[in-house]
């Protein structure tokens, strides 16, 4: 299986060859270079403090849209052929991949489809359609955003790229694994936050084929714990109800994350809702930096103790910064009246 030219790869688990993977992030930072930010890697003395050893914030919170999905939808669509690119592409996304696919969408000239649930953001609706989608709103269900999509498809021959269980797309997010390891040498740990398993997968492959000492931990709400419960089940668990403030983490497991979650993962924890929060918080008083919910989940676990670093040099993905502060400004507002 190919995510170069114009081949369009099989979404098929047992088709991914996780020997050629280290290859395809190479491969996906050339492809994307020109488009995406190199973003910045930040630390605390604070946090070290705290923790007892070196940690290093690769910044996705700094991407173009404001995510690391930036990465893997750009390498999508430039994995396309010119053909596929003139009839478009189409997705269906609720936050931050439907404002990433439609950037990458209009930097290579192709038109976007995105089906957003009709219960989104407002701020997220208003910044996909600035980036240039149109955008088809469904019922906030599962259903009906895939079938949504779907029609689409079939009207328009638009190309049908997935937020994460795509290999096009999950090799271009491991392109920030790719950067953080280049910048930082001799990491003991990597943590990332799992949802789909875009972000996972890609650090996976990055980091197992070009810093095989280096461990990579998946880091989940207990809220939204399907990739742990998969986990000890040995299987995927679809049918569950996600109750957490991380809203970029409540998507199950794809059919392809999982197996190579499943196969590399060194660990999988959970962190609370309070310890979500706390995270968030320290990063936004202390860093002087705005991140997300599910960002904040792979810091966490640092804060709470449930993954030792002490004496340890360990990086984090920073997933990204996008938030709606309309209910903390509207309170700002009316504390001026």
């Amino acid at each position: 299986m190919s995510v170069s030219g114009a081949e369009t790869p099989s979404r098929s688990a047992d088709s991914f060859d996780f020997a050629r993977a280290g290859t395809l992030v190479l491969q996906a930072r050339d492809r994307i270079r020109p488009f995406v930010h190199t973003t910045p890697v930040l630390s605390s003395s604070t946090l070290d403090r705290l923790v007892g050893g070196s940690v290093f914030l690769k910044c996705e919170n700094f991407q173009r849209t404001g995510s690391f999905k930036f990465r893997g939808a750009c390498n999508a669509v430039a994995s396309l052929s010119e053909t596929e690119r003139h009839l478009g592409v189409v997705t269906h996304s609720s936050g931050n991949y439907a404002q990433a696919l439609a950037l990458a969408a209009q930097l290579h000239h192709a038109p976007a489809y995105v089906v957003m649930p009709s219960n989104s953001s407002q701020i997220k609706k208003q910044a996909t359609v600035g980036y240039g989608a149109k955008i088809t709103y469904c019922e906030p269900t599962h259903a009906a955003r895939h079938e949504t999509a779907e029609r689409i498809r079939m009207e328009t021959g638009a190309t049908f790229l997935h937020p994460f269980d795509d290999s096009r797309v999950f090799t271009g997010q491991g392109t920030a694994c790719l950067e953080l390891l280049d910048e930082v040498e001799s990491l003991d740990l990597i943590l990332a936050p799992v949802g789909g398993g875009g972000l996972l997968s890609g650090t996976l492959l990055a980091a197992k084929h070009h810093s095989a000492g280096t461990k990579v931990i998946g880091c989940e709400p207990e809220g939204a714990d399907d990739a742990f419960q998969s986990l000890q089940a040995g299987h995927r668990i679809l049918d569950f109800t996600p109750h957490t403030i991380a809203d970029g983490l409540r998507t199950p497991l794809g059919e392809i994350t999982f197996p190579i979650i499943q196969g590399h993962v060194d660990d999988l924890v959970l962190v609370s809702e309070a310890d979500i929060l706390h995270a968030m918080r320290f990063v936004w008083e202390r860093m002087k930096i705005v991140i997300e919910p599910s960002s904040a989940v792979a810091i966490a676990p640092l804060l709470n103790g449930s993954v030792r670093a002490t004496g340890k040099r360990v990086g984090i993905i920073v997933s990204g910064g996008n938030l709606d502060l309309t209910a903390l400004f509207d309170l700002l507002d009316a504390q001026l009246v």
